[in-house]
């Protein structure tokens, strides 16, 4: 018999063991008289939990979710509250639009409730294959491929594009999509400072050893409202041969001609390797995508694991998302109100001395600097009939707390003087400005 140091003797292993599941049993009784001779002391899981969530709470970073009671839209009724909506990514106010809701009712009654399966197996309906295709044409792309959210794409693609022999180069401030992406890899990373192309074009430096050398990058950065250099980016990934990645999940439906993205923006179309999107901002509906060459497209239907191995998409996802697609580009108004209303917007919350950080696009943030001002701000605002959200640590720098305000197409000048009359009695009350 093979001799066993426990605290029990072997022959209580053996007593108890009448099959392979009860000596599984009796072995994890020895190991826990193991570790209660050791002195180990884990924890239990809810004490532990809760401790946690007690130091967020007294950090002033603990979310605070208010719940809507109606559409979302410029106005809506917030826990119980008719408030003015300044903090959805609703950009062109199509989350409520009739043709919307309509297509959405009309694919439901064609094709049911939900597909019933994955994508490759028989979850693919020609109501899928039909957004692809209008997604590809409207992005003047070759290919498209959508997933059940922007999460899961940029998650799923990152993952399937690079392995240990390969190096991802990620902007400091990219989403956490692309920073959870980035880590399920076994690349190595290398991370260059916030658009800095100087850091960009050190960190590209002794690659040749890699397979691939992937640059990753937010379109809009979503905390600040910022603007990639996406031109910069590409020629310096020519230059080193590099693969180029940008996330325009902020930029769709409001950067370049009709909302085209960033891509557009730049005259770039083509020369992004792998550009990734949304529909649950600008297009008012769910799901991400990834539009580029065919084999791109082919490559990630059947290698991207949060594609192979998720529900596909009910029906009146891609039926949304189509009508939406449809109604942007027969609708050019809709990003020309927005940007109307954008630069209406920041002038007022300037010119009243509020710091709105380097903004270029409808995300205008109002930095505070300490979470508790930025807390004590929202709450303010949602009194006076406003909803904002504060935005702090980990989301932004423990210093750079912030309300973060998206306005929209469907904000109308008195909704917007409406918001800054409020911003600046709270702003005066609390001594910001």
């Amino acid at each position: 018999m093979m001799r066993c140091k426990t605290l029990l003797p072997i022959r209580d292993v053996l007593v108890f063991s009448s099959g392979r599941k009860a000596f599984y049993i009796a072995r994890e009784e020895v190991h826990l008289a193991m570790s209660q001779q050791s002195g180990l002391q884990r924890e239990p899981l809810l004490d532990s939990l809760r401790s946690e969530l007690e130091g967020l709470d007294r950090d002033d970073l603990l979310w605070r979710i208010r719940t809507l009671q109606s559409p979302s839209a410029p106005r809506a009724k917030v826990d119980g509250k008719n408030v003015l909506v300044l903090c959805s990514n609703n950009y062109l106010g199509l989350a409520n639009h009739p043709k919307l809701k309509q297509a959405a009712i009309a694919a439901t009654r064609k094709y049911g409730a939900g597909s019933g399966s994955v994508r490759v197996i028989a979850g693919t309906m020609d109501l899928h294959l039909k957004l692809e295709k209008v997604l590809a044409d409207y992005r003047r792309a070759e290919a498209s491929i959508t997933f059940q959210s922007g999460y899961a794409t940029n998650a799923g693609t990152i993952f399937s594009l690079v392995d240990e022999r390969d190096l991802i180069v990620s902007d400091e401030l990219n989403h956490g999509s692309i920073i959870d992406g980035c880590r399920m890899t076994k690349a190595a990373r290398r991370v260059y400072k916030h658009k800095d192309m100087n850091d960009l074009e050190k960190q590209l430096q002794d690659t040749d050893h890699f397979r691939r050398v992937l640059i990753i990058t937010d379109g809009v950065f979503s905390m600040d409202g910022d603007i990639a250099p996406l031109k910069q980016i590409v020629d310096l990934a020519k230059e080193r041969q590099a693969i180029t990645y940008v996330d325009d999940a902020h930029g769709d439906g409001v950067l370049g001609e009709n909302g085209r993205g960033i891509t557009n923006h730049f005259h770039l179309e083509g020369k992004v390797d792998v550009d990734m999107g949304t529909f649950s901002k600008a297009f008012g509906c769910v799901g991400g995508y990834v539009v580029g060459s065919t084999v791109l497209c082919s490559y990630l239907q059947n290698k991207v694991r949060s594609y192979l191995l998720s529900g596909s998409q009910p029906p009146s996802v891609p039926g949304a998302c189509i009508a939406a697609i449809q109604l942007v580009q027969r609708s050019p108004g809709l990003v020309k109100k927005l940007w109307d209303n954008t630069r209406y917007f920041k002038k007022g919350l300037k010119d009243l001395g509020f710091d709105t950080g380097n903004s270029e696009t409808p995300i205008t943030p109002v930095i505070v600097g300490e979470s508790g001002k930025a807390r004590k701000l929202a709450d303010s605002m949602f009194k006076l009939g406003v909803f904002v959200l504060p935005i702090v640590y980990p989301m932004v720098a423990k210093d750079k707390a912030r309300i973060r305000t998206i306005v929209t197409s469907a904000h109308t000048k008195k909704d917007l003087d409406e918001a800054i009359d409020a911003f600046e009695k709270a702003g005066r009350e609390m001594a910001l400005i």
